[in-house]
């Protein structure tokens, strides 16, 4: 029933909120290990969300973990999306919602706490599973519900853009989308994100 009405009751990344204002927090978020995996949705049946069900599968949410120990890894949220630019031979982030034809999408979910570096994750059986450490870093958040429609992210994005240059914030990157909880969870109860890198 808690994911239908959104309750979140696993895992999420740690993170310090340096700042908060009705705009926006500035977060920053301890070293972390993910695994993720980057693809073009148009060759996953236009489905930008294409790359869950191959973490899905490395972990073992849905049957055998298809890992080389193979070690069951619990589930954790976000799920983190991100398109990356136009398609010239290797790509790399933004947001799943955006991406078009000729995109690359990367999905990553962030593994369990208990996994302090790569080298202690299972290793992916699929080559297209990569598993890395992500190092501390500092993000500009809003968090929001409903569907993450294309428009809806876009405009989120813009304005925390906005307002994090107004208040003399210096954005690096791209932005990511994480989502907190399942699909068949209640639009009004879900909980969204969208983060923008910052010095």
């Amino acid at each position: 029933m808690g994911l239908i009405l959104g309750k979140i009751s696993v895992e999420t990344p740690k993170y310090e909120v340096i700042h908060a204002c009705p705009d926006y927090e500035i977060r920053k978020y301890s070293p972390r290990v993910v695994a993720e995996v980057t693809y073009d949705p148009s060759k996953l049946r236009g489905d930008p969300d294409g790359g869950f069900m191959i973490l899905a599968n490395y972990i073992g949410a849905l049957g055998k973990p298809q890992n080389v120990r193979p070690e069951k890894i619990a589930m954790t949220a976000p799920v983190i999306t991100k398109a990356g630019p136009e398609k010239i031979a290797m790509t790399a982030p933004v947001i799943t919602n955006v991406a078009g034809e000729g995109k690359e999408v990367t999905m990553q979910f962030v593994l369990p706490s208990k996994y302090s570096r790569a080298e202690e994750a299972p290793a992916p059986v699929d080559e297209r599973v990569v598993v890395r450490d992500e190092g501390e870093a500092k993000f500009g958040v809003v968090r929001f519900s409903g569907l993450t429609t294309d428009q809806a992210v876009a405009e989120r994005v813009e304005q925390l853009r906005r307002c994090l240059e107004r208040d003399g914030h210096k954005v690096v990157g791209d932005f990511l989308l994480a989502r907190y909880n399942p699909p068949w969870t209640l639009p009004f109860l879900r909980t969204n994100e969208v983060m923008l890198p910052i010095e």
